[in-house]
This record gives C-alpha cells, structure tokens and sequence, in this order.
C-alpha cells in the first residue's frame, strides 16, 4: 500500500503511555543561549532510522517511549517503525513479524511491549506527529518542563501527510549489552585530574545506576578525587562526563542543563552517545579514549 492510497489526515490517540511517554525530534538546536537545553530523542540513531524507514524527515516528531508499553490507535492506515530498544508489537493481541516497518490498521490497538533490550523504544509514524513547536522543536525537555507534557492515555495528536515507506528497511542501530565499552575525548577540565585518577576512570568498571533518565546518568564504582572542588559555572556539553564532589561520574544527555560547575574530565563521543543511553541500570560501562 502507498501513501496515494493512504489517507491524507489521520491522528493518533494513546491508549496507554507506559512508564513514561515524550514526543522527541531532532532537538532544540541553537537556544542555548536562551538557556534552553537542546534535548530531542536521547538515542538520535533510532530516531532517524525510524523516520528513514517510512521516507519521513529524519528529524521528524516521533514518541520515545521509556521500557516500551505503550499503546496507540490511528484514525486511518498508516505506516509505522519501531527503533532503539528491541520491543514485540503486537496488532489486536496478534504479533507483527516486522516491527521494524508495518500498517497499522485504522482503528486496531497497537502495544509496544515492555522491551527486552535497552531502555528508550522511538515509534515513528508516516508523515510524523504533528505536535506544537517551541523554539523551532516539538521535544519534550523534562528538566524545564519546555514542550508537550509527557503523554497520558487520551492524548491525540494530528499526523502529516502520509509518505510512501522507504524501498529498503534501514538496519537497526546497535545495542549495549550488561558490558559497554563507550568511546569518549578527554576534556575541557582533564588537566585537574591527576594520572592516577584518568587512569582510574579507564580501568574502571562503572555501574550504571537507578538515578538515571534523560538528564543524565550516574554511575558508581571508584572515585575520583579532581572533583572535590568546584569552578566558576560553564557551558556543558551533551555527553560531558562530570565529576562532582562524590567522585562518581555523571553523564549528561538531551535534557541536561547548559551549565555546570564541576569539573568535566570528558565527553563522550557522539556516534556512542545514543548506545550509552540505551544502557540499563545495573549494567557496567567502561570507558575508552578515543584514538
């Protein structure tokens, strides 16, 4: 089926939100300066593998979904992927062989089931979810509070314009497993550190803590000691690995703050951003300059 024959107008209604639900895009970009943080889907791979799948804009609106269990209906025939966090879907409790890029039947339930691999589950739909834009994005920045409200059941939002899907199905990105290795770049702030303590954060075998979700992840396991102090508040980078007084490193995501007044050892490369976030609690990361 093709979008020619595909409804021009359809919206999509949730039926339930899961653990927790956002609309995400490809970022607020630019509003730093606003003191506005760029967040955006904290796994930009699958956002754009799911977009490229149904032939939308790579950084169209899409709902991230935390731990997958969400569930949805559309007002028409639409084309739907699912990327990021590996979850079964099911179509009126019958199981979608190709979850990766399928119809989804006017009026049917379609469940996102809990997923069994990573964390952040992206569900794109053909034409992209048409959400209210604040600062040129639809993102829902949950430490500010900027964007939609996270979704309850009852939520509707309007789709654009149905698009023929892709000829070929994007690959899935790849997945962290109970060990990452994460590929980082030291600095700014390294040079407070002394060898013992960078060599510390390499050898490491980190932890990924509970405290984790878009803001930033913290991690346990040995401590560190250049953090002790503080500095003058500065601008942060999405990935900067942050060492407070506790000595145990926290890494920032799409919903961190703009600034931050404790030393930043490193940053973790872009390209392994989106698998860090995948990582699950409990699961031990360790870190490896980048060559």
């Amino acid at each position: 089926m093709t979008a020619a024959s595909l409804p021009a107008c359809a919206r999509i209604e949730i039926v339930d939100a899961g653990a927790s639900t956002t609309v995400q895009d490809g970022g607020r970009l630019g509003s730093v300066h606003y003191g506005v943080s760029p967040s955006g889907a904290v796994d930009r791979r699958a956002l754009e593998t799911a977009n490229r799948r149904l032939g939308n804009d790579p950084h169209a609106p899409v709902l991230e979904s935390l731990l997958g269990g969400l569930s949805f209906r559309v007002s028409a025939d639409r084309w739907c992927a699912v990327s990021g966090a590996r979850a079964a879907v099911l179509i009126d409790g019958a199981r979608v062989t190709e979850p990766e890029r399928f119809l989804a039947p006017s009026g049917s339930r379609i469940d996102i089931c809990e997923a069994s691999r990573g964390l952040y589950t992206v569900l794109a739909v053909s034409g992209g979810i048409d959400a209210a834009r604040t600062l040129g994005s639809a993102s829902t920045d949950t430490l500010s509070g900027i964007g939609p409200s996270r979704l309850t059941a009852g939520d509707a939002f309007e789709l654009g314009d149905a698009r023929d899907p892709a000829d070929s199905v994007h690959p899935d990105v790849s997945l962290p497993s109970a060990r990452a290795e994460i590929a980082f770049r030291w600095g700014p702030r390294d040079a407070q550190f002394d060898v013992a303590d960078r060599e510390l954060l390499l050898r490491t075998e980190w932890i990924v803590s509970n405290d984790t979700n878009r803001v930033g992840a913290r991690l346990d396991g040995a401590r560190l000691r250049g953090g002790d102090g503080t500095l003058p508040s500065e601008g942060i980078m999405t990935g900067s690995i942050q060492i407070p007084p506790s000595g145990q490193p926290i890494v920032f995501l799409a919903d961190r703050p703009v600034t931050g007044g404790y030393p930043v050892i490193g940053v973790v490369d872009e390209h392994d951003l989106g698998r860090f976030a995948q990582v699950r609690p409990g699961a031990r990361v360790r870190f490896r300059p980048h060559p």
